[in-house]
């Protein structure tokens, strides 16, 4: 229906792990699954290396994607949003959670080379804008990084709805949470909405099966459209999970029209 729109993020654990069991040329099988179960228009994978990427389109053969840096290096961590070809990507851009951002580099505190995702698609006369994510963990950077991907998104139009996905490494109680969900000054209106509600859902589970987790990947949103469904997707294949992380999966509707 044109009037609906889903999304999934996930975070898709490093490929190059030695994870065992739960490495991922034994996890890989449960994707087509996954998709097969759940159909989405947009999808963010977080901790993507490029042989993951590479694996998902081939499997995704209806989905266009950005955030592939080729080549990369080995150990590179890519944040993908794949999209439905039904959808334009009429703008893209890709800058790092450091204070360079427009050159590959990481905060001084930061693990890893963080970065963000941004698109703007179109469908007709439909138009969203996608952010997708991967925080570190220290608390100052998290705060530092969502005062940059606001002030990034501050340069692209106001108008379209915004859905901000990913790994935050951050409860919904953590300052930088508060970057995104605090209030417009001029407008009183709150940035963004968290698509889940107290009691947040735990989403990290770590190839355990724990449902009580932290809440740390959100799906977040703001603009003319408004909730129809959420969920955390439990789903394993002969009890193997895709990820150590849960994905999240959302459905909306645009604000106004009759479903």
């Amino acid at each position: 229906m044109d009037n609906i729109f889903s999304t999934l993020t996930l975070n898709l654990r490093f490929g190059l792990a030695d994870d065992g069991p739960n490495s991922w040329n034994h996890r890989k099988k449960c994707f087509p699954h996954l998709f097969k179960n759940h159909s989405v228009d947009f999808v963010g994978f977080q901790e993507a290396n490029d042989f993951q990427t590479d694996f998902l389109k081939d499997i995704l053969p209806e989905f266009n994607f950005i955030g592939k840096r080729s080549p990369a290096p080995s150990f590179w961590q890519n944040n993908i949003i794949f999209y439905k070809k039904t959808w334009e990507c009429i703008h893209n851009e890709h800058f790092f959670l450091s204070p360079t951002p427009m050159t590959p580099s990481r905060s001084r505190e930061s693990r890893w080379p963080r970065q963000c995702t941004i698109g703007m698609f179109k469908n007709k006369n439909r138009i969203l804008i996608y952010i997708n994510t991967h925080f570190d963990f220290d608390a100052a950077v998290q705060t530092k990084s969502a005062k940059l991907i606001m002030k990034q998104l501050s340069h692209l139009p106001a108008e379209p709805p915004v859905i901000l996905m990913g790994d935050f490494n951050a409860t919904p109680y953590h300052p930088c949470y508060m970057i995104f969900t605090g209030k417009d000054q001029k407008t009183n209106r709150l940035y963004f909405k968290n698509i889940f509600k107290e009691p947040y859902p735990g989403t990290h589970h770590g190839f355990t099966g724990n449902i009580n987790g932290n809440h740390i990947d959100w799906i977040l949103y703001r603009g003319r459209i408004i909730s129809r469904e959420c969920k955390i997707i439990y789903d394993t294949i002969d009890g193997v999970y895709p990820s150590d992380h849960y994905p999240l999966y959302a459905k909306f509707k645009w604000e106004n029209d009759e479903v």
